[in-house]
């Protein structure tokens, strides 16, 4: 942990410069001046608040889901997407694993990486033991306005813990400033440990923040959020990464505690229906949204509908409506981006440079409504005898609405034009255009036009959804399906115009999983789950994956459903066809499977990120992660 001797007087050169709002982020190096000290400051209700507003600025930049990685999301480090060339082909660095404990690819640190998060939980620390030692007065103006503050300040000691053990596993938890003259022998502590102490401190955050912020308050911490947090780490304790599962040359510290546990899927069970259940004046507080009559409609944000009645205006506009960020999304930071990003993401037609690309991998995933009314994925034994044609995908069968809403496909229509990847500006392998034969449409305003500004308030951190799926989860592991969790996974699926799961799902705990981890995938596209989420199930070292992928080996891009072992990644191309399907500009085609790249993925060092060479030269007591 970076503790030198400039640090030596980071607690008066913390609190200074938030105090004098004129510092930058390197305020730590700085000595303090004669101007205020540590107890002027601590003795005012007013700086104490602008150190907690300082810590909520942090938090936000730890955890961007559209740019985790300064320029692009976790998305194309993963099977969901393919990045371009731009910004030094930053993604590309990741899949080629030209990452090290050397130091991580160039400009991707926005905050989020080991020395950034610890530097905020001292930010955190300093703010609780200077509260405690000073005797911080409340808000005159507004009395126990102190005691939120501080429970803030516990959600966010226990938040940056939970990205430190998401991204690198067994970590020390600290929970007080540390003396840089005091002796660095700090320990990692088993993940579990880890979890219980969060779970801990979101607790004591529980206990004092409001049961929801209403008006200009909303958005910061809520009881919703505390309950929030302990569902994610609970659910994270009990996958197999840390619950029964094999990581190759596993060289873990507390690899005897990871063996199966039934009890952490119950535990995972019940902070998830703590959440659910949650209730806020006798009515529930988090809702999935459903809009008004008006979100029926294919309409986009000028009225319109320019997208052939294939994108339901709810589908979108649940990222943007008030009514949806207030009622289902957990916990979130605003304003994430500005229309840039979108920018940036559109096809070239639209003066756009395809920054992030969907992938085959991901678009089989989105289900297609068979003739009896269920959902059913386009591998399926069935798919053929229902209508599924490889050649015509997005067509031949009735795809589920929200691959249309997220994606754009050879044939679709945006802006009132059709998306051609065959000729044009569009098409695969031109300037600034796909390489995977799809553009992303994720969370677009499609009435924007360049000359136009808006802000980017999504997507959100934690979303009702995924706390579904938790529960869900959970239950079918503890007791296996159930008729509860069979309703609660149709809500999502129905406000989104999705076919019901099959019946057969009730007799099966293995297919209700299938579904649980299928949804996960669709409903959460890129909303900074997937990286997760594969990590934590071991897909790249599973047997059936191990399988899938050695039969894939000897067969190629026409073998599928492809393996999760982030090792490959596909598109789909359009082939002049005498016989096809998909007619655009007098041409018939059919879509044609290819390999766009191999992947670098290596087992057990990928699982986690490594801890830099400098950090554990500081604290040799530090053990490195597995593989580094």
């Amino acid at each position: 942990m970076k503790y030198s001797m400039k640090n030596i007087s980071f607690l008066l050169g913390f609190i200074l410069c938030l105090v004098m709002n004129s510092c930058s982020d390197d305020f730590l190096d700085k000595k303090p001046d004669d101007k205020m000290d540590e107890q002027q400051v601590f003795e005012r209700y007013n700086k104490v608040d602008g150190l907690v507003t300082k810590v909520y600025d942090r938090a936000k930049a730890a955890n961007r889901p559209l740019v985790f990685f300064n320029h692009f999301s976790t998305a194309p480090v993963t099977d969901e997407c393919e990045g371009s060339t731009a910004e030094k082909s930053l993604t590309n660095v990741f899949n080629a694993g030209g990452w090290s404990s050397m130091g991580m690819p160039d400009r991707s640190s926005c905050g989020q990486y080991w020395w950034d998060l610890y530097d905020n939980i001292r930010k955190a620390n300093v703010i609780l033991e200077g509260v405690r030692k000073y005797n911080t007065p409340d808000n005159v103006l507004n009395p126990g306005e102190l005691e939120k503050r501080i429970g803030e300040v516990y959600f966010f000691r226990a938040y940056f813990h939970y990205l430190l053990i998401r991204m690198y596993g067994e970590v020390p938890y600290i929970n007080r400033t540390i003396d840089p003259q005091e002796n660095m022998d700090f320990k990692k502590e088993s993940y579990h440990a880890v979890v219980e102490k969060i779970c801990a401190d979101a607790d004591s955050a529980y206990s004092r923040v409001p049961d929801r912020w209403l008006s200009t308050d909303f958005g910061r911490v809520e009881k919703g959020a505390c309950l929030g947090l302990k569902a994610m780490v609970r659910w994270m304790a009990a996958t197999p990464m840390w619950n029964g599962g094999t990581m190759p040359d596993d060289t873990r510290q507390f690899k005897a505690e990871y063996t199966y546990d039934k009890k952490r899927w119950e535990a995972a069970k019940v902070a998830s229906k703590a959440l659910l259940d949650f209730k806020v004046d006798g009515a529930a507080r988090y809702t999935l949204y459903t809009g008004d009559a008006d979100n029926e409609t294919f309409k986009n944000d000028r009225g319109k509908d320019e997208n052939g009645s294939k994108v339901y205006k709810r589908l979108w506009n649940m990222y943007y409506d008030m009514n949806s960020i207030m009622n289902e999304w957990v916990w979130f930071a605003t304003r994430d981006k500005s229309e840039g990003w979108q920018g940036d993401c559109y096809p070239p037609t639209s003066q756009g440079s395809s920054r992030q690309m969907p992938v085959q991998e991901q678009v089989d995933e989105y289900e297609y409504i068979g003739p009896d009314g269920y959902g059913y994925p386009v591998y399926a034994d069935r798919a053929k005898a229902d209508g599924y044609d490889d050649g015509n995908p997005y067509a031949s069968v009735k795809r589920d609405p929200r691959f249309h809403r997220d994606i754009m496909y050879h044939g679709a229509i945006f802006k009132n034009s059709t998306i051609n990847t065959a000729e044009g500006n569009n098409r695969i392998g031109g300037s600034n255009a796909t390489t995977t034969g799809y553009y992303l449409r994720k969370f677009f305003k499609e009435g924007w036009n360049r000359d136009q500004g808006f802000i980017i308030n999504g997507p959100a951190i934690w979303r009702l959804p995924e706390f579904i799926y938790i529960y869900a989860e959970a239950v079918n592991e503890t007791t296996g399906p159930t008729q509860e969790i069979y309703d609660l996974i149709n809500q999502v699926r129905a406000r989104s115009w999705m076919a019901p799961m099959p019946p057969s799902v009730l007799g099966s705990k293995e297919l209700m999983n299938q579904y649980i981890q299928r949804e996960r995938r669709v409903e959460l596209f890129y909303e900074n789950n997937r990286i997760w989420s594969s990590r934590l199930y071991l897909e790249p070292s599973s047997s059936t994956e191990l399988a899938k992928e050695t039969q894939w080996m000897a067969q190629g891009a026409n073998y599928w459903p492809y393996p999760k072992c982030q090792r490959a990644i596909h598109g789909m191309r359009p082939v002049e066809d005498a016989n096809g399907k998909i007619v655009i500009n007098g041409k018939k085609y059919r879509m044609e499977r290819y390999k766009i790249e191999d992947r670098v993925f290596v087992a057990p060092r990928h699982y986690l990120f490594p801890i830099m060479d400098d950090e554990i030269k500081r604290t040799p007591s530090l053990v490195q992660n597995p593989g580094w």
